[in-house]
């Protein structure tokens, strides 16, 4: 149990690298700019790729009526996401700490987990959502209005993940490092949760081989 403990204990910590390394990434590339303009998204705010990528992006989304790139302060998961982070990590390592000494059972590994699970696919959930409305609530004083074949209006939403051509814009949105360091950290705990039940289950066994 020691050992599944062990990748309880570290594998929380690798979330910790949210906080330097960006957690998703949404690139533009077109003809007239060789160098794509690309914006990364961190838990706590958003960072051009490149040094005036927001300043373009902005200049380029003010023509057909998309708003300005949020601030920090103007969404407020950019401050709740950092404290969610903390508190996860925390809770992960004390739940392995408590397995290490034997006062918790492997099923709070996999609950842990599943938690985290859980708020991951609320936060991308609600990702897509600021996306959608970003791309498509657009000022109806634009300079630019462009319509689908059919008449409704454009939607410019970036993809939530892969390809997507917008005009003569290619999309690409794609995890970043910290996506990866996420994953590692949550397969590290359900590692934890398998060898926890391996032990469980092979302790089982001798006790009953035992009593035979």
């Amino acid at each position: 149990m020691k050992r599944a403990s062990l990748f309880m204990i570290i594998g929380p910590i690798f979330l910790l690298g949210l906080f330097v390394f960006p957690l998703w990434n949404i690139e533009l590339g077109a003809p007239q700019y060789p160098e794509p303009l690309g914006l990364d998204i961190y838990i706590n705010g958003l960072k051009g790729q490149n040094e005036f990528d927001i300043q373009n992006i902005d200049g380029l989304n003010h023509y057909i009526g998309m708003k300005t790139l949020p601030k920090a302060q103007d969404m407020w998961e950019f401050s709740v996401f950092p404290i969610v982070i903390i508190s996860m990590v925390s809770l992960g390592f004390l739940i392995g700490l408590l397995g290490y000494f034997k006062q918790l059972g492997f099923q709070w590994f996999l609950g842990w987990f599943v938690l985290m699970s859980i708020l991951g696919i609320l936060g991308m959930y609600d990702f897509n959502a600021w996306m959608i409305d970003y791309g498509t609530n657009l000022d109806p004083n634009a300079i630019m209005k462009l319509q689908n074949p059919d008449g409704t209006p454009m939607s410019y939403k970036p993809p939530l993940f892969g390809h997507k051509r917008m005009l003569n814009f290619d999309a690409y949105s794609y995890p970043r490092l910290g996506a990866y360091l996420m994953f590692v950290g949550m397969s590290s705990t359900l590692i934890a949760s398998y060898i926890g039940w391996r032990h469980v289950s092979s302790a089982k066994r001798i006790n009953k081989m035992k009593m035979a």
